[in-house]
């Protein structure tokens, strides 16, 4: 089990994420998932656009794998979690779930690489950042 903190953000599940049926479609989980991790990124003081200004660094996603085990329905009211499972040089590899309630609806692995805003090259994931997340 990891030793790190999971974070937890709340999605309701609007029109514009199903399909005809009110049945999540398949990709609205990745945006879930987007600003579960977007948001897990401000509970340690950077934003996307502040870790590109003033850190000149931006995480891009390198691979993603997801399993669906359930469908979300519109109006239901979700939990998207982000983890932290493990840390390299330049990558970030993070669990997340989407949740109704108790019930598992998706689970992922998502790695994410740190590259510089100019080249779009892998470089070292901040310190500031590292301290936090190992």
């Amino acid at each position: 089990m990891s030793k790190h903190k999971v974070f937890s953000w709340p999605v309701r599940v609007y029109f514009q994420d199903t399909d005809a049926g009110g049945v999540v479609y398949h990709a609205s989980y990745v945006n879930f998932m987007e600003r579960s991790r977007t948001e897990w990124l401000r509970t340690f003081g950077y934003s996307n656009a502040g870790l590109m200004k003033e850190l000149g660094v931006v995480f891009v996603v390198r691979s993603l794998k997801l399993d669906y085990l359930k469908p979300a329905l519109l109006d239901d009211m979700l939990a998207v979690t982000s983890q932290v499972r493990e840390v390299g040089r330049s990558r970030i590899n993070i669990h997340q779930t989407v949740l109704r309630g108790e019930e598992k609806l998706v689970e992922g692995e998502v790695h994410l690489v740190c590259v510089g805003v100019d080249t779009f090259k892998p470089v070292s994931v901040p310190d500031m950042l590292r301290k936090q997340w190992d």
